[in-house]
């Protein structure tokens, strides 16, 4: 369903058929709220959770999803959009207009998200259009919007855990629903639709950014973590049994790859990432748990 892609990037293509739930006979979604949590919550991937939040959002009637999380917007900006985690299932050519050249930037909007949080129903997007309330280019913006088809739908700008953070969903109902559709589904299952986006943004947001982007080399997170505990060059050498020459040579690629000037940008920017003290591949959560309960149940 997602694809990787450069720069920390996933895009896929929206997923396809079905009824929105009151749209036929669709299987109610929220029968199995807390095992889709559970399931959400288990998983150790950005895909993994990406893939079922979209499958999920899809019984509901919404098939086309645009998650984003940045850490270093500016004052006056939003960042460097390569800083930025960009999660969709829209097509290709939304995806070019809005990220890679940059439409987001004159979007009402993200302009709405970037200072306020909560719900945004795009039905008043559209009523401050026809009002005459927007500005030249985020009236250009809604009119791109349209022609791609996104002009039905929500926006969640959710609280911000940290100083110069940003996250935020756009959440889009599939063909053949208008907004007052997406408003009657979104009345029915509002606080199950907050929940389940909250969980997505909770752990896709804490979770490690791998696959997207160049890497860092575990000797490369292992020399940042030492030097973010505040050890010296010569202290990391030390420690690894290396010479400082070598230390020096996996810090300079360490930036390399996180396309920073210092080595403190390095540890910030590989923090921000999630990409510091990454836990080894190890077998799947359910099997661990499973034993651990062996021990406990009674005999």
């Amino acid at each position: 369903m997602t694809d990787g892609v450069c720069t920390a990037r996933i895009v896929g293509e929206p997923l396809g058929g079905g009824d929105a739930l009151g749209q036929g006979d669709a299987e109610e979604p929220a029968s199995d709220l807390v095992g889709h949590l559970d399931r959400v919550f288990a998983a150790r991937t950005i895909e993994e959770v990406w893939q079922l939040h979209c499958a999920r959002m899809a019984a509901y009637g919404f098939d086309r999803l645009l998650y984003a999380c940045t850490r270093f917007p500016g004052s006056r900006g939003f960042g460097d959009p390569e800083d930025a985690l960009v999660i969709a299932n829209m097509p290709a050519a939304y995806m070019k207009y809005y990220i890679d050249d940059g439409g987001f930037r004159h979007c009402p909007v993200v302009d709405w998200l970037s200072r306020n949080e909560g719900l945004l129903n795009w039905g008043d997007v559209y009523e401050w259009y026809l009002r005459g309330e927007l500005r030249p280019a985020h009236r250009h913006a809604v009119e791109r919007q349209a022609e791609f088809g996104m002009l039905h739908g929500f926006s969640i700008g959710f609280p911000a855990r940290a100083p110069r953070t940003m996250a935020a969903i756009a959440i889009c109902a599939r063909d053949g629903l208008d907004q007052d559709d997406a408003d009657a589904i979104w009345q029915a299952h509002e606080r199950e639709l907050m929940v389940i986006n909250a969980a997505a943004h909770m752990c896709m947001s804490s979770l490690p950014q791998i696959g997207c982007g160049r890497q860092l080399t575990a000797r490369q997170r292992e020399v940042l973590q030492w030097v973010g505990e505040g050890k010296t060059v010569q202290d990391t050498a030390t420690i690894l049994g290396v010479t400082s020459a070598t230390v020096e040579k996996h810090l300079r690629l360490a930036r390399e790859a996180l396309d920073v000037q210092t080595t403190p940008q390095a540890v910030l920017k590989a923090a921000f990432r999630n990409q510091l003290y990454v836990l080894a591949p190890a077998e799947p959560v359910q099997r661990r748990r499973a034993r651990r309960w062996q021990h406990v149940r009674p005999g």
